[in-house]
């Protein structure tokens, strides 16, 4: 088979203080995180939120310690990884591509081509595809391929989504248990799945497969806890870390733990459904912000499971997948970037903003002036339109 390399898929996050605004960047330029009908509007507007939304962005990085643990802990997953499929024989060099901060993507896949990686098992740290997340990293990584012609050489394999496995299913099965036993009285608590948000808009319009899998995730998990832990508790599905007025998939968590309290909920058990690995959503968001809330609506006992991070189950799990991987027919990117319905590649057309090709040209000029006042007027008066959007 010659060299075999895994390559990892993640978000990134920022090192330290000093990157959350050039992270920030990086994050809103790329029209998979914010749609805009002209595209030449898509830097300066990054430009714009991730310069005005930096100082609270810090304030929140500084209360987990100055930066994001994601590099760290996606970097023990890739050792964790690599050493389970050495045990089993299967000698591999893993590498990791964040979307939005370093390592890069394009970074792993220079040092790939430098090792020599004749074959390559890519494989994104989020459980349930979408558009925005695994979507926005398989377009990219088809764009490299396409115009380099030594990595057009390198043979890959993609994994589009693995929510549904058993192993890591079981896995969080049993982790929530543990937790469970840990309540005075389990029975009485209330699971709380939370999963990251993502506008209603990808679902209903763009066909993204997300929520069918997030909830199919988590059907699956109670069903585990169920038949392998005798745990009958009542749970919640809600999302979280949504942005600006438009419509998100709801219900939100915030909301769904204030109606939880109303109804006299006490002790709740929050599960990071969508996340693997312990970051910004998980230690300021769940563990500051959502607690704040949950002790303002009653809710006496809250507690979270831990992301996955490198539990050994998990990380055996995927050592398994990559290994049944590496035996299938392979799946390509531009297989990977088409659901099951809808081609991701073809989502432009379908959802940007009702624009058709001909008024493209007028709308940029207009807007391009509209961007700029309101630009400078916001600056001015922190007022505005982008306010409203709580992009500023």
């Amino acid at each position: 088979m010659g060299h075999v390399g895994v390559l990892l898929l993640n978000l990134g996050g920022p090192d330290s203080l000093r990157d959350v605004q050039p992270f920030l960047y990086n994050l809103f330029a790329d029209p998979e995180i914010i749609r805009l009908p002209v595209p030449a509007l898509q830097k300066p507007l990054a430009w714009l939120i991730s310069n005005l939304r930096a100082p609270k962005s810090i304030k929140n990085y500084e209360l987990i310690g100055g930066g994001s643990p994601l590099r760290r802990i996606t970097e023990e997953q890739a050792v964790a990884l690599e050493m389970a499929l050495q045990r089993r024989g299967q000698p591999v060099k893993t590498y990791i591509g964040m979307r939005y901060w370093h390592p890069y993507t394009e970074e792993a896949m220079a040092r790939l081509k430098r090792d020599g990686v004749e074959q390559v098992v890519i494989l994104p740290l989020y459980p349930q595809f979408s558009i925005s997340t695994s979507g926005s990293s398989f377009k990219l990584l088809e764009q490299l391929w396409a115009s380099d012609s030594q990595l057009a050489k390198v043979g890959h394999s993609v994994i589009r989504s693995w929510y549904d496995r058993p192993g890591y299913i079981n896995v969080m099965a049993k982790m929530i248990a543990r937790d469970l036993a840990k309540f005075p009285q389990p029975e009485r608590v209330q699971i709380f799945f939370s999963a990251h948000g993502v506008p209603r808009s990808y679902v209903e319009d763009a066909g993204d497969p997300y929520q069918r899998e997030i909830e199919a995730c988590v059907a699956l998990i109670m069903q585990a806890l169920r038949q392998n832990h005798q745990v009958q508790n009542h749970h919640t599905l809600a999302y979280q870390s949504r942005v600006g007025p438009i419509e998100w998939l709801q219900p939100y968590t915030e909301d769904a733990i204030e109606e939880l309290g109303n109804r006299g909920v006490k002790e709740l058990l929050v599960v990071p459904i969508s996340f693997i690995s312990e970051h910004i959503e998980t230690l300021q968001e769940i563990d500051l912000e959502y607690r704040e809330v949950a002790e303002h609506a009653g809710i006496e006992n809250f507690q979270r499971v831990s992301a996955l991070n490198t539990e050994p189950d998990f990380i055996e799990d995927l050592a398994d997948l990559v290994l049944e991987t590496l035996r299938e027919p392979p799946l390509t990117l531009a297989a990977a970037n088409k659901g099951p319905e809808q081609p991701v590649l073809e989502y432009h057309d379908a959802w940007n903003w009702g624009f058709t090709a001909g008024a493209e040209t007028w709308n940029g000029r207009f807007a391009m002036v509209g961007f700029v006042a309101t630009a400078l007027v916001e600056v001015a008066t922190g007022q505005g339109f982008l306010h409203f959007l709580g992009l500023m």
